[in-house]
């Protein structure tokens, strides 16, 4: 038994040993963009030139800063307006998506939850047909109906398939029902209709998955490429994560200063939400 004890208790080790490497080894990339961001322009290149190495040499990479400097930062927010320009371009899109999302989410999943009416659960079985297919597959249908609203050359072409994807509509109805029915009976007793029921006592019990569907949608349109490459023409009106690239691609000095200030909403809301996030996509499989 002693022994036993002594393997388990080595296994134990070894495997805390190997997390700890491979949350070491994730996270590295994140370290060097975040220390980088505060070197100098030529500090950066310096560090990841390799113009003038002979054959035999290797490039020694400097993780932390040797003089810790906010100058890639200043370039980037005042020395290139562009920047900030395409960072609203962003939140142009992705803020009516999240608002409009919660909104139509909401409704719908009250409506398959509470309501009763022929077909729901058949229209409803569509709606995860829809959440399943790939985002290239939706983009097509997308397209023939944006072209034929007109709209293929603006943000609604991206903003209106958004706030009527399914996602959401499937979180919060397993939200909804896991909420105990005698508070819906309680409110119809004292004479709450459909649209009070909703308000007041619906809303206020699934505020986990409405936190949850707002940050899911954040992170899949603050980072979305494929639907602003197909419909965003004019490249000023293209979002940031089209832009980063070319940051990138063009000036090596502002490319992780980019990088961090890019993230920087997105690990805000995680960071201030994440049990909300947790408790939201924890609860759908309770109840099916």
């Amino acid at each position: 038994m002693k022994n036993r004890f002594q393997i388990a208790h080595v296994k134990e080790k070894i495997g805390y040993v190997l997390f700890f490497l491979i949350v070491i080894l994730y996270m590295m990339p994140l370290v060097i963009t975040f220390t980088n961001s505060f070197m100098s322009s030529k500090a950066v290149e310096a560090n990841y030139s390799t113009g003038n190495l002979r054959e035999d040499q290797y490039i020694e990479m400097e993780i932390v800063p040797e003089k810790v400097t906010l100058s890639q930062y200043a370039a980037l927010l005042f020395d290139s307006p562009v920047y900030l320009h395409m960072f609203w371009n962003s939140v142009k899109i992705v803020l009516p998506v999240v608002l409009g999302q919660i909104l139509v989410s909401a409704s719908a999943a009250y409506a398959f939850t509470i309501l009763k009416f022929r077909g729901k659960e058949v229209v409803f079985f569509l709606y995860i047909i829809v959440m399943l297919l790939p985002l290239q597959v939706a983009l097509v249908p997308n397209y023939i109906v944006a072209d034929w609203l007109n709209i293929t050359d603006s943000y609604l072409a991206i903003i209106l398939p958004g706030i009527f994807h399914p996602l959401g509509v499937f979180l919060l109805r397993q939200f909804m029902k896991s909420m105990p029915d005698a508070y819906i009976e309680a409110a119809k007793v004292d004479g709450a209709g459909y649209g009070r029921i909703f308000i007041w006592v619906v809303l206020p019990m699934i505020k986990h998955g409405i936190a949850a569907v707002a940050m899911l949608t954040l992170l899949d349109y603050w980072n979305l490429v494929d639907q602003a490459v197909i419909f965003i023409q004019n490249s000023e009106a293209q979002p940031l994560s089209i832009f980063l690239a070319q940051i990138n691609s063009g000036e090596l000095g502002m490319s992780f200063a980019g990088s961090c200030f890019y993230a920087f909403p997105v690990l805000l809301a995680l960071l201030y939400g994440q049990d909300y996030l947790k408790n939201g996509i924890a609860i759908t499989g309770l109840k099916g």
